[in-house]
Protein backbone atom coordinates (compact mmCIF):
# COMPACT_ATOMS: atom_id res chain seq x y z
CA UNK A 1 0.00 0.00 0.00
CA UNK A 2 1.59 3.17 -1.20
CA UNK A 3 1.55 6.04 1.59
CA UNK A 4 -0.79 8.10 -0.45
CA UNK A 5 -3.32 5.34 -0.72
CA UNK A 6 -2.88 4.57 3.40
CA UNK A 7 -3.10 8.35 4.17
CA UNK A 8 -6.37 8.60 2.54
CA UNK A 9 -7.75 5.61 3.95
CA UNK A 10 -6.92 6.24 7.42
CA UNK A 11 -8.34 9.88 6.22
CA UNK A 12 -11.41 8.20 4.94
CA UNK A 13 -12.12 5.84 7.78
CA UNK A 14 -12.18 8.51 10.94
CA UNK A 15 -14.88 9.85 8.98
CA UNK A 16 -17.36 6.66 8.47
CA UNK A 17 -21.21 7.45 9.27
CA UNK A 18 -20.53 11.05 9.09
CA UNK A 19 -21.67 13.65 6.91
CA UNK A 20 -19.24 14.65 4.78
CA UNK A 21 -20.35 16.76 2.49
CA UNK A 22 -23.47 19.61 1.75
CA UNK A 23 -23.86 20.98 -1.73
CA UNK A 24 -24.93 24.29 -2.71
CA UNK A 25 -28.52 24.88 -3.76
CA UNK A 26 -28.80 23.90 -7.26
CA UNK A 27 -32.20 24.83 -9.33
CA UNK A 28 -33.81 22.13 -11.58
CA UNK A 29 -35.04 24.32 -14.38
CA UNK A 30 -38.02 23.15 -16.93
CA UNK A 31 -34.58 23.85 -19.35
CA UNK A 32 -32.68 21.28 -17.74
CA UNK A 33 -35.60 18.35 -17.64
CA UNK A 34 -36.20 18.93 -21.54
CA UNK A 35 -32.35 18.29 -22.50
CA UNK A 36 -32.27 15.47 -19.91
CA UNK A 37 -35.31 14.27 -21.51
CA UNK A 38 -33.92 14.96 -24.97
CA UNK A 39 -30.64 12.84 -24.25
CA UNK A 40 -32.75 9.47 -23.02
CA UNK A 41 -35.65 10.07 -25.40
CA UNK A 42 -38.11 9.91 -21.97
CA UNK A 43 -40.00 12.18 -23.38
CA UNK A 44 -43.28 11.59 -21.40
CA UNK A 45 -45.68 14.44 -21.08
CA UNK A 46 -45.08 14.79 -17.43
CA UNK A 47 -41.35 15.69 -17.85
CA UNK A 48 -41.71 18.08 -21.20
CA UNK A 49 -45.85 19.15 -21.23
CA UNK A 50 -45.97 22.40 -19.24
CA UNK A 51 -49.35 22.78 -19.85
CA UNK A 52 -51.01 19.21 -19.78
CA UNK A 53 -48.46 18.60 -16.71
CA UNK A 54 -50.07 22.05 -15.17
CA UNK A 55 -54.08 20.20 -16.03
CA UNK A 56 -53.50 16.69 -15.26
CA UNK A 57 -50.31 15.66 -13.04
CA UNK A 58 -51.07 15.40 -9.37
CA UNK A 59 -47.64 17.75 -8.74
CA UNK A 60 -49.24 20.74 -10.65
CA UNK A 61 -46.79 20.71 -13.13
CA UNK A 62 -44.11 19.34 -14.87
CA UNK A 63 -41.47 17.41 -12.75
CA UNK A 64 -37.51 15.85 -13.32
CA UNK A 65 -36.95 13.02 -13.98
CA UNK A 66 -35.74 10.33 -10.88
CA UNK A 67 -32.67 9.33 -13.29
CA UNK A 68 -32.21 13.25 -13.79
CA UNK A 69 -32.05 13.66 -10.03
CA UNK A 70 -29.69 10.87 -9.05
CA UNK A 71 -27.54 12.18 -12.22
CA UNK A 72 -27.21 15.41 -10.43
CA UNK A 73 -24.83 13.52 -7.94
CA UNK A 74 -21.91 14.58 -9.74
CA UNK A 75 -22.34 18.04 -9.46
CA UNK A 76 -23.80 18.32 -6.23
CA UNK A 77 -20.91 16.53 -4.80
CA UNK A 78 -18.28 18.16 -6.74
CA UNK A 79 -16.91 15.47 -8.17
CA UNK A 80 -15.73 17.36 -11.53
CA UNK A 81 -14.24 20.10 -9.80
CA UNK A 82 -11.18 19.88 -10.76
CA UNK A 83 -9.20 22.62 -8.46
CA UNK A 84 -10.64 20.32 -5.69
CA UNK A 85 -9.79 17.16 -6.11
CA UNK A 86 -11.94 14.53 -3.98
CA UNK A 87 -8.61 12.95 -1.98
CA UNK A 88 -5.17 14.29 -2.09
CA UNK A 89 -3.41 12.59 -5.18
CA UNK A 90 -6.52 11.07 -7.06
CA UNK A 91 -6.11 10.55 -10.40
CA UNK A 92 -9.42 9.87 -10.96
CA UNK A 93 -12.77 8.88 -9.53
CA UNK A 94 -15.42 6.60 -11.25
CA UNK A 95 -18.74 5.64 -10.75
CA UNK A 96 -19.03 1.99 -9.55
CA UNK A 97 -22.53 1.88 -9.14
CA UNK A 98 -25.22 1.90 -6.68
CA UNK A 99 -26.25 0.07 -3.66
CA UNK A 100 -29.50 1.10 -2.89
CA UNK A 101 -31.82 3.48 -5.31
CA UNK A 102 -35.07 5.71 -3.92
CA UNK A 103 -37.50 8.43 -5.68
CA UNK A 104 -39.57 9.03 -2.25
CA UNK A 105 -40.73 12.35 -3.81
CA UNK A 106 -40.54 14.57 -7.14
CA UNK A 107 -38.90 17.12 -8.03
CA UNK A 108 -41.18 19.97 -9.78
CA UNK A 109 -39.81 22.05 -12.21
CA UNK A 110 -38.32 25.13 -11.32
CA UNK A 111 -37.43 23.96 -7.48
CA UNK A 112 -34.06 23.85 -5.95
CA UNK A 113 -32.12 20.98 -4.49
CA UNK A 114 -29.39 20.22 -2.81
CA UNK A 115 -27.28 17.08 -1.91
CA UNK A 116 -25.99 15.65 1.09
CA UNK A 117 -23.44 12.96 1.50
CA UNK A 118 -22.40 10.85 4.33
CA UNK A 119 -19.44 8.62 4.52
CA UNK A 120 -20.56 4.28 4.61
CA UNK A 121 -17.35 2.45 3.91
CA UNK A 122 -13.81 2.95 2.90
CA UNK A 123 -11.48 0.09 1.87
CA UNK A 124 -8.72 -0.82 -0.58
CA UNK A 125 -9.97 -2.80 -3.50
CA UNK A 126 -6.46 -2.78 -5.36
CA UNK A 127 -2.86 -1.54 -5.32
CA UNK A 128 -3.87 2.08 -6.00
CA UNK A 129 -7.31 2.29 -5.84
CA UNK A 130 -9.63 3.27 -3.09
CA UNK A 131 -13.56 1.76 -2.95
CA UNK A 132 -16.02 4.86 -1.42
CA UNK A 133 -19.52 4.19 -0.61
CA UNK A 134 -21.32 7.41 0.29
CA UNK A 135 -25.18 7.87 0.72
CA UNK A 136 -26.78 10.62 -1.65
CA UNK A 137 -29.61 12.28 -0.38
CA UNK A 138 -31.29 14.70 -2.24
CA UNK A 139 -33.42 17.69 -0.35
CA UNK A 140 -36.14 19.73 -1.99
CA UNK A 141 -36.17 22.97 -0.72
CA UNK A 142 -39.04 23.27 1.18
CA UNK A 143 -40.47 19.46 0.98
CA UNK A 144 -39.14 15.75 1.73
CA UNK A 145 -36.53 14.25 0.16
CA UNK A 146 -36.91 13.14 -3.56
CA UNK A 147 -33.81 10.94 -4.03
CA UNK A 148 -31.71 8.35 -1.48
CA UNK A 149 -29.06 6.43 -2.84
CA UNK A 150 -26.02 4.63 -1.42
CA UNK A 151 -23.81 5.41 -4.38
CA UNK A 152 -19.86 3.44 -4.95
CA UNK A 153 -16.82 4.88 -5.81
CA UNK A 154 -13.54 3.56 -6.89
CA UNK A 155 -10.94 6.39 -6.63
CA UNK A 156 -7.71 5.79 -8.50
CA UNK A 157 -4.15 7.05 -7.10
Amino acid sequence: MTENIAENLALLQSKLGQEVHVSEWLTVSQERINAFAAATDDEQWIHVDVERAQRESPYGGPIAHGYLTLSLLVPLRGLVDASQPYLPGAKQVINYGLNKLRFPNAVRAGARIRGRFTLLAAEQVGPNVLQVTESYAVEVEGEAKACIAESIMRVSF
